[in-house]
């Protein structure tokens, strides 16, 4: 296929292809571990308050924020290594590798995704995503306002969405209209959510699980070849 005809797949990573809820968790239970409850719970109020304030997670801002309150601790290293050196492959949904493999003999694979310049790409390396798409990486601070540069990248005549968020697929479709089909995989505390579900529109298709993604048939998309697949359409 020519980059004009390509369909290309754009995936999100975060409670999308990776468990983040798990690695919230698992961070949470270090935090109070290390040092105690009232700093864990100290650590994710200056998490939050950063996040307002950068409209995207910064986890390794928040550790710098949250050192200077306790400039002399050593522990603050050993968690920085905890973030650093955490097993992501060890977190990615059931399937999620397939699901990409899968899609790629279809279009296209990039991974598009928030995030700061160091942390997020660390998570998508370490996890085994970036190889997956053969380092077809975009990490933006906020992916829905970044779309006519993803066009200019990976142009083609149709994508694929693949997001937790249904505030974000509702952003991009808006701007891509008919050109974009979304994909909203109910996965994570945000997709779970019947406040966030009730605010915006539903995607185009809906699967319960990132590994569903492999029985969607995407084959009357311009420039997919035909997969022989029942599509799932969202109710």
């Amino acid at each position: 296929m020519s980059a004009a005809n390509a369909v290309v797949f754009l995936l999100d990573v975060d409670n999308t292809l990776l468990d983040n809820d798990r690695i919230v968790a698992d961070l949470s239970d270090h935090l109070a571990q290390a040092f105690d409850d009232r700093s864990r719970d100290q650590y994710w109020e200056i998490f939050e308050a950063l996040r307002v304030e950068l409209g995207y997670a910064d986890y390794l801002g928040a550790l710098q924020r949250y050192r200077r309150g306790a400039m002399n601790d050593p522990r603050l290293l050993m968690l920085s290594a905890f973030l650093v050196d955490y097993p992501f492959a060890d977190r990615l949904y059931p399937g999620a590798l397939d699901v990409i493999a899968h899609l790629g003999r279809r279009g296209t694979t990039v991974i598009l995704t928030d995030g700061d310049v160091v942390f997020q790409p660390r998570k998508v390396q370490r996890s085994g995503l970036w190889d997956a798409v053969e380092g077809r990486v975009l990490i933006y601070l906020h992916k829905e306002q970044m779309l006519d540069e993803v066009e200019q990248r990976y142009p083609a005549r149709h994508y694929v969405m693949v997001d937790d968020k249904l505030r974000i697929l509702a952003a991009m479709k808006k701007v891509w209209g008919g050109r974009l089909t979304t994909v909203f995989p109910r996965q994570g505390h945000y997709a779970l959510d019947p406040a966030n579900s009730a605010a915006y529109p539903p995607a185009d298709i809906t699967i319960e699980r990132i590994g569903d993604l492999i029985d969607v048939d995407f084959s009357a998309l311009p420039g997919t070849p035909r997969a022989g697949r029942t599509q799932q359409e969202a109710p």
